[in-house]
């Protein structure tokens, strides 16, 4: 088996991408390792693919759609479903090791996977709904709908937490 070498073009893209990558791969799977383990994985099979991008939209949404999948699998496998989490307990975690985060965002990590993904890709990527119905292979009808009931639910959230926003 060949080894190939990272080229200049492979370093911008990685660069270019890769914060983009961990954020969504955070918030879905609310856990800095995983997500790291995530945001690698994503970049290992651009990396062994080598796809060919027709535009800077179709190479933003081939990452964003292959993060998406990963977090989807990482949430299916029988390893998280019996692991249990060190956050699930109450140890307190020192405040060097956790996530910066603002009130908001933890808020919307609350929400249910497919509401914090649109949430995301809509006001974190700043994707329009077309673009966002393109990536998750879904109806523009139905992205409009998950964001409608995203906002509902963030809504109540923040007023149970007596937040005005």
């Amino acid at each position: 088996m060949s080894q190939k070498t990272l080229d200049t073009d492979d370093l911008e893209m990685i660069d270019k991408y890769s914060y983009m990558v961990y954020r969504l791969a955070y918030s879905l799977v609310k856990n800095r390792y995983d997500a790291e383990d995530i945001h690698q994985e994503v970049f290992v099979r651009y990396l062994c693919k080598r796809p060919a991008f027709a535009n800077a939209k179709h190479e933003k949404a081939w990452f964003l759609r292959v993060t998406a999948n990963l977090c989807k699998n990482f949430w299916k496998t029988a390893w998280h479903r019996k692991m249990l989490r060190l956050e699930d307990f109450d140890y307190e975690e020192k405040a060097t090791d956790r996530e910066p985060e603002s009130e908001i965002i933890m808020l919307v990590r609350q929400l249910p996977q497919k509401y914090r993904l649109v949430i995301h890709l809509f006001y974190y990527e700043e994707l329009s709904i077309g673009e966002i119905a393109g990536i998750l292979k879904r109806k523009e009808s139905t992205v409009r709908t998950q964001l409608v009931r995203a906002r509902r639910q963030l809504a109540e959230i923040l007023k149970e937490a007596d937040i005005d926003v």
